[in-house]
């Protein structure tokens, strides 16, 4: 019966599965693997506190079971409990010193904790044992990219694609992927991946793509198109292309956006051919923004939180903890929060935030665009707005989680990627006061000193 279940459980079927774990731990309350997997259902239903304590349960009865502390020490990560969750990888690593996963997610607790090095131990070690293990081929390179590694992050990076949790499946066309080379003839596709954050930053490199003396085709999320459309006028920039059902564009090559810096961005020094700005807003909707707001003070944009249910929750912060900007004199504060209006609204009661109805950041991103162009300068969490405000050129202040994602790299504030941008990060874990108060401390050098 536990192998029944197991495969309904294996084949999606959550529901039947719990059932029948149910039913045979009425019979036998000490059936190990039942509470352990049954924990594992409630962990994909969200339900994370009950299960730990099934999966407690289950290593009270059965200790040596290396599997049963690997996937507690997953259920705790996702709590971010991080110490807990290492401590239980280590624990699962001392019975089963051979469990790549586990090495994997450890390398993970490691990274989390910014300390670089013992997470590339972790990764190689897996990699070691399981050189098919992409998690850990992905992991390592993120770990070298977050360090500033470009030479050897960018070997690895292509392993993404074959991870379980990528968000962008691999286009299976027919012509052969681009190495950098001038095409004798026909046109190179570009294809974006990932999330709106993603495009806007790989697409900075359209400009390096340009230079190769190709004929570029950009295809982008459909809502970018406009923008793209007008910031790289010698490109075709297209949504939803299938070069089978468009062959008069006469695609002889592509590739996946997230692709390119391997190409381009290889060193440090290489990003000293990044142009900024690279995008370009309506200036008619710019000039409007600017007239609806103006009024003597100095505009600037604000965003504090992101939906993104992977990574968004350390990177989000209340909006309370931004109260001491505030006490800025000669501020006009505008919300740049995509979401629902009537939500931002009562957020921001009581405060001296504007709330502008007619845009729709998630939707219209092109006069969102024109928005953030209209500011004098933008306060951002890591979320797609900061993508965009550096991609525009505006003076941008992005506020980062102690742990944060590889693109910010580590212990300096400033982005390679675009050059009116300044970081500010947590000093350790959950610290946003300690980031708040040096905005606070800049932006009062920036409005005395604004030149």
């Amino acid at each position: 019966m536990v192998t029944e279940a197991l495969r309904h459980h294996q084949e999606g079927r959550l529901a039947d599965a719990e059932r029948m774990y149910r039913a045979i731990l009425f019979i036998d309350p000490e059936q190990a693997d039942c509470l352990h997997l049954l924990g594992m259902i409630a962990y994909e239903n969200g339900h994370h506190e009950n299960a730990v304590e099934l999966i407690g349960k289950a290593i009270a009865i059965k200790g040596n079971a290396a599997t049963y502390h690997s996937n507690l020490g997953n259920v705790l990560q996702s709590q971010g409990k991080l110490g807990e969750a290492g401590a239980s990888y280590q624990r699962a690593l001392v019975l089963r010193p051979d469990l790549a996963e586990a090495w994997v997610n450890l390398g993970n607790i490691f990274k989390a904790q910014k300390d670089v090095g013992s997470s590339l131990t972790c990764y190689r070690r897996a990699l070691a044992l399981n050189s098919d293990l992409a998690e850990a081929a992905a992991g390592e390179s993120m770990a070298l990219l977050l360090s500033g590694d470009f030479i050897t992050g960018w070997i690895h990076f292509d392993r993404r694609w074959q991870t379980k949790d990528f968000n962008t499946p691999m286009r299976a066309y027919p012509q052969p992927l681009w190495n950098g080379e001038r095409l004798a003839s026909g046109r190179l596709l570009i294809w974006g991946e990932q999330g709106i954050g993603d495009e806007i930053m790989f697409a900075g490199l359209m400009p390096d793509v340009t230079r190769t003396g190709n004929r570029g085709v950009l295809d982008c999320d459909a809502r970018l198109k406009p923008l793209f459309a007008r910031s790289f006028p010698g490109v075709d920039v297209v949504s939803g292309l299938s070069p089978e059902s468009h062959p008069g564009l006469e695609i002889l090559a592509h590739l996946p956006s997230g692709s390119l810096p391997r190409l381009f961005r290889a060193t440090t020094d290489a990003f000293s051919s990044t142009t900024s700005p690279y995008l370009f807003a309506d200036p008619a909707e710019r000039k409007e923004f600017r007239a609806r707001y103006d009024d003597g003070r100095k505009l600037i944009g604000l965003a504090w939180f992101t939906k993104n249910k992977t990574t968004g929750v350390g990177r989000c912060m209340e909006l309370a903890t931004l109260a001491p900007l505030f006490t800025q004199s000669g501020v006009q504060w505008i919300s740049l929060q995509y979401g629902d209006h009537d939500a931002i609204e009562k957020e921001v009661a009581g405060t001296p935030i504007v709330v502008d109805r007619t845009v729709d950041q998630f939707t219209n991103i092109d006069r969102f665009a024109a928005q953030i162009a209209a500011m004098d300068l933008v306060i951002t969490i890591d979320n797609s707005t900061a993508h965009l405000a550096g991609a525009l050129g505006i003076p941008t202040l992005v506020l980062l989680p102690f742990a944060p994602d590889w693109r910010w790299m580590l212990d300096r504030d400033d982005s390679p990627w675009y050059p009116t941008m300044r970081l500010f990060r947590q000093p350790k874990p959950g610290d946003w006061q300690s980031v708040v108060r040096s905005v606070v401390r800049a932006l009062g050098r920036q409005l005395l000193n604004p030149g």
